[in-house]
C-alpha cells in the first residue's frame, strides 16, 4: 500500500506560478499511475492531470491544460503539478492519488473511483 503526501501548496497572486509535489512511500514508486485532484469550496472533486507509471503518457483537464504541466521523479518517488499563469479558479485542495498500474491509463480514467490511493491535499490559493 502506498502513502501520499502532498506538499508545496500557497498563496500566489493570479498570474503567478507554483508548483505542488506529492512524495510516495511505502510501496513501488513505478507500479503506479499517478493523479492530481482538486477540491474548491463547495465543490465536487475533480480531475486535473494524469501521468501513466512510465511517464510516457499524460493527460490533463481541458480547464488547465497549456497552464499545467504533471511530471514524475523516480529517483524521488514524487510526482509534481506545475502550475502556470494561476487564475483565482484554480483555488482549491490539490490532492494527489495513485492507480495500480495493472490497470490502463486513459483519457477515461478521470473519475475519482478509478484511483485506489490518495494523499491528505495541499491548499492553493490565487489571489486576484
Amino acid at each position: 500500500q502506498v502513502q501520499l503526501v502532498e506538499s508545496g501548496g500557497g498563496l500566489v497572486q493570479a498570474g503567478d506560478s507554483l508548483r505542488v509535489s506529492c512524495a510516495a512511500s511505502g510501496g513501488t514508486f513505478s507500479n503506479y499511475h499517478m493523479g492530481w485532484f482538486r477540491q474548491a469550496p463547495g465543490k465536487e472533486r475533480e480531475f486535473v492531470a494524469a501521468i501513466s507509471w512510465d511517464g510516457f503518457l499524460q493527460y490533463y483537464a481541458d480547464s488547465v491544460k497549456g497552464r499545467f504541466t504533471i511530471s514524475r521523479d523516480s529517483a524521488k518517488n514524487t510526482v509534481y503539478l506545475q502550475m502556470n499563469t494561476l487564475k483565482p479558479e484554480d483555488t482549491a485542495v490539490y490532492y494527489c492519488a495513485a492507480r495500480g498500474r495493472a490497470y490502463r491509463l486513459s483519457s477515461s480514467t478521470y473519475r475519482e473511483y478509478h484511483y485506489d490511493y490518495w494523499g491528505q491535499g495541499t491548499q492553493v490559493t490565487v489571489s486576484s
